[in-house]
């Protein structure tokens, strides 16, 4: 009776220390306990690329003049694969940032928005307007058309994300997924974005709040790739002898022969 109890007490302790370190390697942010935590974000607010599409309204008192300064409605009809933050009925007017980094523009001519965020696109076609008389009280729109992240491995809806505001964090984007899987590897997540025409790859620890938002990947970018790999648990499920202390199958052995080696005990 005294082997059963010292048996039970083994197991829960072991139980515990495994729960321990479950969590551990599965809890985001932490260290967010201490309220003194500070870190300053790096501001990283989407820029524009070449070829990439956004679509720009200017409105005024007069509706007249306003429409001279706007591409001619056509019907978009977006489709199911199709990656755009507007909806599918939405009639919109497209301009393509050319590989020169610039848009051509109606009146004004060719503009340069490559480097530039929505917001600034915005007030400098409103001043070049303002300052060739053309409209006095231009009320400038800015939306993004076409930009988009990934999101590939341990979450459970991997695929494109649309991006359809200014700022869209990593934890941002992993919840556009779906979140990780308890699969998902928190302590190394991957992010690829191109820059200065050349892929550089990011490393975040999901687990350490102060290390995740000091990271330059915690704002995504347009065309980022995230990945999250598989933990070691994943990893030993594809084996045939997948068995470790981590898994929920070397638990259930483990208590099975306890069980069985106490009742042998007992009968004797």
């Amino acid at each position: 009776m005294r082997l059963t109890k010292l048996f039970t007490l083994l197991v829960s302790v072991l139980l515990l220390l495994g729960s321990c370190v479950t969590r551990k390697q599965v809890v985001y942010l932490q260290g967010l306990e201490d309220e003194a935590l500070t870190t300053k974000l790096l501001d990283r607010r989407i820029v524009l690329h070449p070829m990439d599409k956004i679509s720009i309204v200017v409105n005024s008192k007069d509706p007249i003049i306003s429409s001279l300064f706007n591409l001619p409605i056509v019907s978009h009809r977006v489709s199911s694969s199709d990656i755009s933050p507007l909806n599918a009925a939405q009639q919109v007017s497209l301009y393509s940032v050319s590989e020169a980094g610039s848009i051509d523009f109606p009146v004004l001519g060719k503009v340069e928005v490559v480097g530039l965020t929505r917001g600034q696109v915005a007030e400098l076609i409103k001043k070049k307007l303002v300052e060739q008389s053309l409209v006095k009280d231009p009320v400038v729109v800015v939306e993004f058309a076409n930009l988009s992240f990934s999101v590939m491995g341990e979450v459970n809806r991997p695929g494109r994300q649309m991006i359809d505001r200014d700022r869209i964090t990593i934890l941002d984007a992993l919840s556009m997924a779906g979140d990780l899987t308890i699969h998902g590897q928190r302590k190394n997540v991957l992010l690829l974005r191109q820059e200065g025409g050349r892929q550089k790859s990011y490393r975040i620890d999901l687990r350490s709040a102060e290390q995740a938002f000091a990271s330059p990947a915690y704002y995504v970018q347009q065309n980022d790739i995230i990945y999250v790999e598989p933990n070691s648990m994943r990893a030993r499920q594809s084996t045939v002898n997948g068995n470790s202390v981590l898994s929920s199958s070397f638990w259930m052995s483990l208590a099975s022969l306890g069980t069985t080696i106490a009742l042998l005990f007992i009968r004797k």
